[in-house]
């Protein structure tokens, strides 16, 4: 699950931001960046996939499930540009989003396997991890809490003088996903 709670650590920047012909300022940059997952850009839905089909820890019709989820949660991504800094080569463009809230569904659902281990064992009394991913699944789509985070996404100007997007941060990436723990 973790692996998926942090996809984002293999999106090739470059490749969701350099696609299409963008205006070359640091806020249409991450305008872009944005607008690809609220859009279901082809690159953000081939990144996921490529992510669920390393996860073991999902059966085929649980990845389509948390792939659905995500979907939608991208789809209601909302975003608003708060500044944009340039210094020389390198800009910072401070941006609020507004994302489901799954870090909080996810604690809870943890919280409630611990108390109730019995609800997610097998017909021997093992733990049985796809009762259980089922449990979380259901309560993240269930989920309508909103959570608001403030992302600082960095950007280099390259050699042709094109603004392009530095690798997000873990916490960025967590954020985007709406699994950030405080």
């Amino acid at each position: 699950m973790k692996k998926i709670i942090y996809f984002l650590i293999g999106i090739s920047i470059i490749n969701l931001v350099g696609c299409g012909m963008v205006e070359n300022t640091p806020t249409k940059q991450v305008e872009a960046f944005l607008s690809r997952y609220q859009t279901l850009d082809k690159a953000v839905l081939d990144d996921l996939d490529a992510v669920l089909e390393k996860d073991k820890s999902f059966n085929s019709d649980q990845k389509e499930e948390y792939r659905d989820i995500m979907k939608e949660h991208y789809k209601d991504l909302t975003y608003e540009v708060k500044d944009e800094v340039i210094d020389g080569n390198n800009a910072t463009v401070p941006v609020e989003i507004e994302v489901t809230d799954y870090s909080k569904v996810l604690a809870e659902a943890e919280e409630y396997r611990k108390n109730n281990e019995d609800k997610f064992t097998d017909e021997n009394g093992n733990y049985d991890e796809s009762k259980f991913n089922d449990y979380r699944l259901k309560k993240m789509k269930e989920t309508k809490a909103k959570v608001k985070y403030t992302l600082e996404l960095t950007l280099t100007k390259n050699e042709n003088d094109k603004w392009e997007m530095d690798n997000l941060t873990t916490a960025d990436e967590q954020k985007l996903n709406g699994t950030y723990i405080s």
